[in-house]
């Protein structure tokens, strides 16, 4: 009854709450990054939901759009920006998937919705992640976020979407709050490979994903 009814009822209110609570804060992040950025606030992204179906994830933008000589864009860590790295400390970046969760593609607890382009990459047991909601934080964000790698993100996902419940989800709310301000666990690391690399050369090399 939770997982089918009551959670997206929590999402509904408690997005909308959160909406209201922190537009003041989010309305002077918007006017900094007009400044900062030099033109639109918000980042855009296809990311795959619920049965995979896709939809347009929306933050707060913290990396610039600095491009090379030859007009492509910049690796990531040279474009995130100072704000843009305080904005990712602080969580400041997720307050306008409130507005993906008032829509319904996401809920407020769950596996992060990924790239699109990973879809090829998950095996059959990671595939459940796709049978909830993506969520704004989730259990892979409480036990390591970046620090963890890739299979064990994954793991971790597959054990939340397994053993859902208002218990579980309260539990990751709370510690996601705490997290957010103790600020641990939030880096970035320029030479981990994303999962499409990673896969992939598995796959090259014989073995299964």
């Amino acid at each position: 009854m939770y997982k089918n009814f009551f959670k997206r009822v929590i999402d509904f209110f408690l997005a909308l709450i959160g909406l209201i609570a922190l537009a003041p804060i989010g309305f002077i992040v918007y006017l900094i990054l007009l400044f900062v950025n030099k033109g639109n606030p918000f980042f855009y992204q296809k990311r795959p939901g619920k049965g995979e179906k896709v939809f347009s994830i929306i933050k707060f933008k913290s990396m610039s759009d600095k491009k090379d000589e030859n007009g492509k864009l910049l690796p990531d860590e040279d474009r995130v920006t100072k704000f843009g790295t305080f904005i990712r400390k602080t969580s400041l970046d997720e307050i306008p998937q409130l507005i993906n969760i008032l829509k319904g593609d996401m809920s407020l607890i769950g596996p992060r919705p990924l790239r699109v382009y990973y879809l090829p990459y998950y095996t059959e047991k990671e595939s459940i992640r796709h049978t909830v909601r993506p969520g704004v934080t989730g259990l892979a964000q409480i036990s390591g976020r970046n620090l963890l790698s890739w299979d064990d993100k994954l793991a971790k996902d597959v054990e939340y979407v397994e053993n859902i419940s208002f218990l579980n989800d309260a539990s990751i709310f709370f510690k996601t709050i705490r997290k957010v301000f103790v600020y641990n666990n939030t880096v970035f690391d320029p030479n981990m490979l994303d999962l499409e690399e990673l896969r992939s050369g598995k796959l090259k090399n014989g073995n299964t994903a």
